[in-house]
């Protein structure tokens, strides 16, 4: 089973399909990625490093702003984006 989902060639994360440990290594677009912390399974992950106020791509699409830098293999969720879905002010 892979342990992760990318859709389209601009996402910069990609979806757990299962949990992942601090120092596990997945290999995504040929490049081994080392998981900073642990991820829980349907949770993302950077695939690049991230800088605050980059755009969050998934599926293709953009699903928020970065409110703080990520590394590649950290943890993606509310702590560091904002959301950009459904605002009428982004």
């Amino acid at each position: 089973m892979n342990k992760y989902l990318k859709i389209e060639d601009n996402d910069n994360v990609v979806t757990c399909l299962q949990a992942l440990k601090k120092g596990d290594v997945i290999e995504v677009d040929g490049k081994e990625i080392t998981i900073n912390q642990d991820i829980g399974r349907f949770h993302k992950v950077a695939i690049k490093d991230l800088k605050k106020g980059d755009l969050v791509y998934k599926y293709g699409q953009i699903i928020g702003d970065m409110t703080e830098d990520a590394r590649a293999g950290d943890f993606i969720h509310t702590h560091n984006v904002e959301s950009t879905r459904g605002r009428g002010d982004k």
